[in-house]
């Protein structure tokens, strides 16, 4: 089992400038915890709540991170696919080690509207954006006449070593579109214990059906605190999960000790899932520091 992070963007922090030194310092966090993989998210028009754009910071904490696999994710409807594929290519060349987009084709908010997007062509938008993207890592010239009207695009640098993609879903269709077109699966964060088991079955069944020999990264988020000791960590995070942190299911948190927290993820293990994706709960900058670094422990209790 291996762990990651996805660095929370959207933060509390009294201005702009200590929030992304916040930022730098949970990458510097994750690289000395020994984590195995970094990413960062993608949402817009957020305000009056603060969201650091997932490019740019992705751009500064690589100086932090090292050769493990980091990446993104990208709403890929919203996104013109000739842009992204270069924006990933110069990430992917800035970076020492594997790059892994990570993709959605995003709720059904007001961030669609705001970039003028008919919310009900996110599908073939996806597809058609994914399809563009990898031809032109590939090296292609690309015309498109679909959802993006594109006449002979070149990029480079092209990413040197490719692109990984896993595709989060949550729909059954959206699985089904994961497991047909990604190299891995990305779930939701808000599935309990029984429903993850439940979606790793389905991703892994539909993987066979469309004729993929090897299932590639099975990989859930969950968002988390480890603390020094389960009454600590229990404690600490009470008034966050009491005030029904994102809606989710309790069941659904990871909240401990490292050895309660490792268990958590020893079962996802054996429910079929490869990674690990963590994205801290509490949010302050010392809890979530501190709960990154004990990390460590959970890493050592799964070895």
């Amino acid at each position: 089992m291996r762990i990651g992070i996805s660095m929370t963007t959207a933060l509390r922090a009294p201005d702009a400038r200590t929030g992304g030194r916040w930022l730098v310092e949970r990458a510097a966090a994750a690289r000395e915890a020994g984590l195995d993989s970094l990413f960062v998210g993608d949402h817009h028009s957020t305000a009056p709540m603060t969201y650091y754009q997932n490019v740019p910071v992705l751009g500064r904490v690589l100086a932090e991170w090292n050769d493990r696999p980091a990446g993104a994710l990208f709403l890929l409807p919203l996104w013109h696919p000739v842009l992204l594929a270069e924006q990933i290519g110069t990430l992917a060349a800035l970076h020492e080690g594997p790059f892994v987009m990570q993709c959605a084709i995003g709720p059904d908010d007001n961030q669609f509207p705001a970039f003028g997007v008919n919310v009900k062509h996110r599908p073939s938008r996806f597809e058609e954006s994914l399809d563009i993207m990898r031809r032109l890592w590939a090296g292609e010239t690309v015309s498109s006449e679909g959802r993006w009207q594109i006449q002979d695009a070149r990029i480079s640098p092209v990413p040197p070593d490719g692109v990984e993609v896993w595709i989060g879903a949550v729909a059954r269709r959206a699985i089904d579109r994961a497991a047909r077109l990604g190299d891995g699966w990305l779930a939701s964060p808000g599935l309990t214990g029984k429903q993850a088991a439940a979606q790793s079955a389905e991703y892994h069944e539909r993987r066979q059906i469309h004729g993929h020999q090897e299932t590639g990264p099975v990989a859930i988020r969950r968002d988390i605190y480890v603390g020094e000791s389960d009454e600590e960590a229990q404690d600490t995070a009470r008034a966050v999960v009491e005030s029904g942190y994102r809606g989710f299911d309790s069941e659904a948190l990871a909240i401990g000790s490292p050895e309660t927290v490792a268990a958590q993820f020893r079962a996802l293990e054996e429910s079929g899932y490869t990674d690990v994706i963590v994205r801290n709960l509490m949010p302050t900058q010392e809890h979530a520091v501190a709960s990154i670094g004990r990390l460590a422990e959970v890493r050592a209790s799964l070895a």
